[in-house]
């Protein structure tokens, strides 16, 4: 019984949000209190990682296109062949075009996690035995 009480300590460790509480307690109400907290805790940790990636994704677009955009400013400025009006206008299409571009892959990665979540939703009917109609 020792063994029990470790394990269900160490799944409370994990914080779980109100939504997956109410969404396992409606899913899994005849089930065992461990049970319960064990698959709270995988949801959460789905979502987690899900965020995770999303963060990372946006952090290594950014760099990208910020490295992306002093490196060609600085080529253009030590090349001079270029009037620097010129330039700076360049710079400020190039900046316009990176805005826009930049709310596309926001867009992208939102559309990511939603397709996310409903592989996580999917993934739980698999889990609870249910068809495509939510039925089990």
């Amino acid at each position: 019984m020792t063994k029990n009480t470790s394990e269900t300590k160490e799944t409370n460790i994990v914080p779980v949000s109100t939504e997956t509480d109410a969404l396992v307690e409606k899913e899994m109400a005849g089930e065992s209190e461990q049970i319960k907290q064990e698959t709270k805790a995988l949801v959460e940790a789905i979502k987690k990682r899900a965020q995770s990636e999303i963060e990372n994704a946006q952090t290594l677009t950014r760099y990208a296109y910020l490295t992306a955009v002093r490196n060609a400013r600085e080529a253009v400025e030590k090349n001079k062949l270029i009037d620097p009006k010129r330039i700076e206008h360049s710079v400020e299409i190039i900046q316009k075009d990176a805005r826009e571009n930049w709310q596309k892959i926001v867009d992208e990665i939102s559309d990511l996690g939603d397709r996310l979540q409903e592989a996580a939703r999917v993934a739980w009917d698999i889990l609870m035995g249910k068809n495509s109609s939510g039925k089990k």
